[in-house]
């Protein structure tokens, strides 16, 4: 309660005074244009001042976090409220609660989030933390049906739910025939975007079996990266469209360029992640830089990835993935507790901003609400994700030496949770382009308190109802040691055929 006042006081003495926010630096010390000689008053050094305005934005970001961490704590110290709804759902309350005291208080919030701050700050940390810490080996033992659910599944459910919106868009009775093709294609593409973290703590506890963990994990993994290459590619359509009608030479462009820079992405990444390993081999007399090497690394490989429009998301997970192996090898054993710790603690930073971020956002009069079209998008969120996960792992399964039970294929079309990324990319949306921004952002939250709230909450007692398969029990010294035997052997017998395969991978990363 005191956190929250704070932050409403300090809202409105940041607002009280709206005009003179402009001249909050070095405020004191401006003479006042309109005297000629000055006044005495205002020259005159005073004992006490106030001046918000110079730190607003950091201060309330700073107070936001402090709620949220406070909120985790309360949320963990009762074990059984972990169990029962996923982390997100009380950093989304506080949120809500904040934005309702704002709104309320009749007070804006302040401008935490753009496109700068969210792709340049906020999803790196959160990226590189989930590339650095997947586990390898199940993660290359399935590469293949991985790559083909995320590829093709993001595929089918951006063009599935944008095309079925447009449908529902050409009825006239739903006023909603200004939304064009393009606009729901974008709106698929951006929806599709999932966050199944709440299924994953939920898998953790109940100890699934790996493949599907990792089925789930790497959907997280590469999700994200290919949502938002082609959202960009559909807002670069729809900037296109504006001026001049697209051919269809754009049309083939356009997948062209989804293959180029989800390629180069990866490729980029690869480089940068050896030669920061190759780097860590010379840092044994200056260990204190070891962490930053890897931190520098990764980020400067994001960066250079957007600076070339390519994918900076892939670019960052293959980068981690490259390094972790060699970097884990070459560092001391402080610097990686270090980088551990750091990392964990910079991802949940962000994801706690956006999250709260996105409470704040819901209250307020930013919405714009239409039945039809929010209801069909809830709608085919759920349909296209299960025909998705049945029609693809049918075809995967054929080729699968343990192929994904009946059971396996309902809990992974019912993961598919929406959160962070959809809401972000809603929010990010140019109005110039999209006069219906505040439709997307109330229906992309509609999706994301239904995913998150009812299905987060439900799926650990659907995974315990249905006796999803438990992974084996943990392997002893003697098995583990047989395992990796078994691995080097099988990478060596495809070396000297001159066959290259997931165990030459594996056994690389």
């Amino acid at each position: 309660l005191l956190l929250l006042s704070s932050l409403v006081c300090c809202s409105a003495t940041a607002y009280a005074d709206e005009p003179n926010l402009s001249n909050s630096f070095l405020p004191h010390y401006e003479p006042d244009q309109g005297d000629a000689l000055g006044s005495s008053q205002d020259t005159r050094l005073h004992v006490f001042t106030v001046d918000y305005a110079y730190v607003q934005i950091p201060y309330e970001v700073t107070l936001w976090i402090l709620l949220a961490s406070l909120a985790k704590i309360g949320f963990h110290l009762y074990h059984r409220l972990p169990r029962l709804m996923p982390e997100s759902c009380i950093l989304i309350v506080i949120g809500a609660l904040v934005g309702a005291i704002i709104f309320a208080s009749d007070h804006k919030s302040p401008p935490v989030m753009n496109s700068s701050i969210y792709f340049l700050y906020l999803l790196p940390p959160i990226i590189l933390e989930e590339g650095y810490f997947m586990p390898t080996r199940p993660f290359f033992e399935n590469f293949v049906s991985i790559l083909w659910w995320s590829l093709l599944g993001s595929l089918l459910n951006s063009f599935g739910i944008g095309l079925s919106l447009y449908g529902i868009c050409q009825i006239e009775a739903f006023g909603l025939t200004d939304l064009d093709l393009l606009q729901n294609l974008l709106f698929g593409s951006m929806i599709s975007a999932v966050d199944p973290v709440a299924a994953l703590v939920v898998f953790e506890e109940a100890s699934v079996n790996e493949q599907l963990y990792m089925m789930i994990f790497g959907e997280s993994l590469l999700n994200d990266g290919i949502t938002v290459v082609l959202y960009n590619i559909f807002i670069a359509f729809t900037q296109m469209h504006r001026y001049e009608e697209i051919e269809s030479i754009d049309v083939f462009a356009g997948f062209a360029r989804f293959f180029v820079v989800g390629l180069g992405g990866v490729l980029f990444g690869i480089i940068f992640g050896f030669v920061s390993a190759f780097m860590t081999r010379f840092t044994h007399n200056v260990s204190a830089i070891e962490p930053l090497l890897v931190f520098m690394f990764s980020y400067l490989a994001y960066l250079s990835a957007e600076t070339l429009y390519i994918s900076g998301i892939l670019a960052m997970t293959s980068c981690a993935v490259t390094m972790k192996k060699y970097v884990e090898e070459n560092v001391s054993q402080n610097s990686y507790t270090t980088i551990k710790y750091f990392m964990k603690m910079l991802s949940s930073v962000s994801e706690t901003l956006i999250f709260v971020f996105m409470g704040v956002s819901t209250v307020g009069k930013n919405h714009e609400w239409n039945w039809a079209f929010i209801c069909s998008t809830l709608l085919f969120c759920l349909i296209w994700r299960t025909l998705s996960v049945f029609a693809l792992f049918y075809i995967s399964n054929k080729f699968r030496t343990y192929p994904f039970t009946f059971k396996d294929q309902l809990i992974i079309s019912y993961s598919g949770l929406r959160g962070a990324s959809s809401f972000s990319l809603a929010f990010l949306l140019p109005v110039n382009l999209f006069p219906r921004k505040k439709l997307f952002i109330t229906a992309t939250l509609v999706v994301i308190y239904f995913t998150v709230f009812i299905q987060g909450i439900t799926i650990g007692p659907l995974v315990k109802y249905l006796d999803v398969k438990k992974t084996n029990k943990k392997e002893s010294i003697n098995e583990e040691i047989h395992v990796r035997l078994m691995d080097h052997l099988k990478a060596g017998i495809e070396d000297i055929c001159g066959h290259w395969s997931h165990y030459q991978l594996r056994d690389k990363y």
